[in-house]
């Protein structure tokens, strides 16, 4: 990408986060429609996970998430990594035990669990753009 004009780079950069807000979005419109469509909002209660989700990473980890790929001894770290998967887990979990209770149905657990992985799909994607050109993660 050294070789693009300036121009040209910095389009590609907003056309870039353009796309990671669409994809966003999308998450966001997935999550509401679980909720609006069957007329049931026992399923927003993935949005605590959803909140809880990168506070570990941005209290312990800070700038530094090349160390989370990593083993390490460091017990804040260890600590971030287990608060991170619990709350990984209980994204995919609420959907799927609310189904199993009888609260939703097939699918509003469906619509849930595609939001899930749409945002997961974006945090790649943030993740990987943030890498590759510099952007500042906090």
């Amino acid at each position: 990408m050294a070789d693009m004009p300036g121009y040209f780079r910095t389009c590609f950069h907003t056309g870039r986060l353009a796309c990671l807000a669409m994809l966003v979005s999308g998450g966001i419109v997935l999550q509401i429609l679980a909720c609006a469509l069957y007329n049931n909002w026992w399923p927003m209660l993935t949005v605590i996970m959803y909140v809880t989700l990168p506070m570990p990473l941005m209290f312990f980890a800070g700038s530094d998430t090349s160390s989370l790929y990593t083993e390490s001894g460091s017990c804040w770290l260890n600590a971030t990594k287990f608060l991170t998967g619990a709350s990984t887990v209980g994204s995919i979990a609420i959907p799927i035990i609310l189904k199993h209770a009888g609260v939703i149905g097939w699918g509003a657990m469906a619509l849930e669990l595609s939001s899930f992985f749409v945002f997961v799909l974006s945090l790649l994607c943030y993740l990987g753009m943030s890498e590759d050109d510099g952007y500042s993660r906090f």
